[in-house]
């Protein structure tokens, strides 16, 4: 079947950025067709759009020579017919005027009228003024698309064309491609599969106030988390207070120490069909914390101490739960990284490991890219090169189902 994207173009001035989404998309052979809000064509020309499509550009509900009687002869409404066709349906650039009207169910114009009546899978972008992004309203609207099932793509930072700096700077097209790839992509391939992912990193308290803390941002576990809803299964994520919220409304549970995950995983690992371990567990525990908060005035002295490793207590949990750890190393040589991350593999009785070095630029920790290692107890291994988290994501349980690790 033919993939389909309907596109709602909005009156943001990034309006013209979204010729080159069609043009990726269209490489891809997938069809688009675009609804303008009559704002939206003082900013570019349909005959843009049109061009790029090469369909009909929408912008009115009801064309000057409209007829009722017509319309309940032929049975064919255009709103009807566009929401029905979209596998995905994609708002970009949307301003905060159209995330408000989204948000509270009014449909006055031929796209909010069209994503009222679609059932697809739903992103939008928002592109506006920092101050505009940051209003409580705004706040709100985005929060309420979020638990109703909308993928939200965050505008970035930077100068923006009203001439103020901040966040409102319409997303990277690469990055809308992507996702609404991944949309279009998505399958059933873990369908009936129940899935827990963990995801960012434990504190370990000094006392009441201080921690330490990892650098960890839990984008890998989000994305795996992401991978795997998209892929059919019931996903459970288990996530740090700090980690990055999924795009994707998907049940969670949050946790802040060892202790918390403990529990978490205690209760949930004997009910699940496998486990993706990326969580990063402090190695170490602070002996004695000290209650209230200790004065500044004086050195201190912290005495660590090793933490036994949750990966281990796993199996003993659930013996048929099938593990995928994650093993983090810095700045070893490939060869080194293969070696420890096969031993953690043996001890901990898992099904695979993914290895990564984060010592390496710009990826793994905080990064939005990754580069990894994929090992099994055969002791093959398929290395996944520099890429986006979400496509390592995708390549890591590709290569697990083809190995009928999950």
């Amino acid at each position: 079947m033919k993939k389909t994207v309907v596109l709602g173009v909005t009156s943001g001035i990034a309006a013209f950025k979204s010729v080159e989404l069609i043009k990726l998309l269209r490489k891809q052979k997938i069809e688009v067709f675009v609804i303008m809000t009559k704002s939206a064509t003082q900013m570019i020309s349909p005959k843009e759009f049109g061009k790029a499509t090469g369909n009909i550009v929408y912008t009115e509900l009801f064309d000057e020579d409209f007829n009722y009687k017509y319309i309940l002869k032929i049975q064919h409404v255009d709103h009807i017919y566009l929401a029905d066709k979209a596998s995905v349906f994609v708002i970009a650039p949307a301003t905060a005027n159209i995330v408000a009207k989204i948000a509270h169910g009014i449909a006055d114009d031929f796209l909010t009228t069209t994503l009222l009546a679609a059932t697809s899978k739903v992103v939008i972008c928002p592109s506006m003024n920092v101050n505009m992004w940051n209003n409580p309203a705004t706040y709100d609207n985005i929060s309420l698309l979020k638990k109703r099932g909308y993928i939200i793509i965050d505008p970035e930072k930077g100068m923006l064309a009203c001439g103020y700096e901040g966040q409102g700077r319409l997303a990277h097209i690469e990055t809308i491609y992507r996702e609404v790839m991944r949309q279009l992509e998505s399958s059933e391939s873990l369908k009936g599969k129940k899935v827990i992912v963990t995801a960012g990193g434990v504190i370990e308290k000094i006392d009441n106030v201080r921690f330490i803390a990892n650098k960890s941002s839990g984008k890998m576990g989000a994305a795996i988390a992401e991978e795997c809803l998209l892929r059919g299964a019931d996903v459970l994520l288990l996530r740090s207070k700090t980690a990055v919220s999924p795009r994707y409304l998907l049940p969670e549970k949050l946790f802040e120490t060892f202790d918390d995950l403990s529990k978490l995983i205690a209760a949930f690992v004997p009910k699940y069909d496998s486990i993706f371990h990326t969580a990063a567990i402090s190695d170490f525990y602070v002996k004695n914390q000290h209650k209230g908060k200790i004065t500044s005035n004086l050195p201190l002295r912290l005495d660590l101490y090793p933490r036994k490793k949750i990966i281990d207590q796993i199996k003993k949990l659930n013996p048929h739960i099938r593990l995928i750890a994650f093993k983090a190393e810095y700045g070893l040589p490939e060869q080194d990284i293969i070696q420890a991350a096969h031993n953690k593999l043996k001890e901990s009785n898992a099904d695979a490991i993914v290895a990564n070095d984060i010592g390496k630029k710009d990826q793994g920790f905080e990064s939005d890219f990754n580069e990894v290692i994929i090992l099994f107890p055969d002791g093959k291994y398929k290395k996944a090169l520099r890429i986006s988290k979400q496509m390592i994501a995708k390549e890591i349980i590709d290569t697990l189902i083809n190995k009928r690790v999950i």
